[in-house]
């Protein structure tokens, strides 16, 4: 049986007369009787039965009838489905978000696109932007969201660049930095290179006097507590209100933090991937655009 099937069923009961039924089809009473012989031939059983007065359905004939409608209806929801997706986006994406920015950036870009893009599925991955970036080249990840320089050849867009601030309690305030305890975070060799360096210039690298954390919350805890002061990326200080002032270098440059969103070759033409990338890159300049 087919949609044509179904079609010539539903009219044959409304009808009840093979003539007004072939007018209906617009087709010739001989072909619609050959289709029905054809259809009880197919299922083993007869549907109708003529009379006089025009057809009478058999209980086989409207038990077909009725799966056929049944049958008739599921076929319109699923082409009114599909036709709706056709404006709607669908599949998923494989994503790996640096874990501060996740912390800080991603929550509200995340429900606005899911909001926006209700059939796509995201699977989100955190952690240390250069084990995001070994999964991004092992094909494990569509895209990611990286803190840092890391070499790629595909499709590469910088989304922020932030400076890197000391940052202390409001009581060390006017006070050489040698009074107070450093807290050191462990970062990446980039990011831990630039910070010897501006230490080293600032005669600080003194390892003996320091507290050395591994996570941003604590060191900034830390230092709200007057235990000491710390290096921190800006990302992770907008809603502190100690002291803070960027680390610039004795030649006059700001350390700064970049971060990019990276897309691997065999994903950046999925609409799904190219969509996401475009939300994440229009929320970053709205925040960026939104007063102060």
């Amino acid at each position: 049986m087919n949609e044509k099937d179904f079609e010539l069923l539903d009219v044959l009961k409304r009808t009840g007369n093979i003539t007004r039924a072939a007018d209906y089809l617009y087709t010739t009473q001989s072909a619609v009787s050959k289709r029905i012989r054809a259809l009880e031939q197919e299922l083993g059983m007869e549907l109708l039965i003529r009379t006089r007065q025009g057809i009478r359905f058999t209980p086989a004939g409207e038990a077909a009838l009725e799966e056929s409608r049944i049958a008739a209806s599921a076929l319109t929801t699923l082409r009114r489905r599909i036709d709706a997706m056709q404006d709607q986006l669908c599949g998923h994406i494989r994503v790996g978000i640096s874990l501060n920015y996740a912390r800080y950036k991603l929550a509200d870009a995340l429900a606005e696109y899911h909001k926006k893009y209700p059939n796509v599925r995201i699977c989100i991955l955190t952690g240390q932007s250069r084990d995001l970036y070994k999964q991004l080249t092992k094909g494990i990840l569509d895209v990611a969201i990286l803190r840092g320089e890391f070499p790629w050849d595909g499709e590469q867009s910088l989304l922020s660049t932030e400076p890197i601030c000391v940052v202390y309690n409001k009581e060390f305030e006017g006070k050489p930095l040698t009074e107070a305890m450093y807290i050191n975070r462990h970062t990446d060799p980039t990011q831990s290179a630039l910070l010897t360096r501006w230490l080293r210039e600032q005669k600080l690298d003194n390892r003996h006097n320091q507290f050395s954390v591994d996570n941003i919350d604590l060191c900034l805890e830390m230092i709200r507590q007057g235990l000491g002061w710390g290096i921190l990326p800006e990302i992770a200080i907008n809603n502190y209100d100690g002291c803070r002032r960027p680390c610039v270098f004795a030649n006059g440059e700001v350390m700064e933090r970049n971060t990019y969103i990276l897309c691997q070759h065999s994903a950046s033409e999925l609409p799904q991937v190219t969509a996401f990338i475009k939300h994440i890159q229009e929320s970053v300049q709205r925040q960026a655009n939104a007063p102060k």
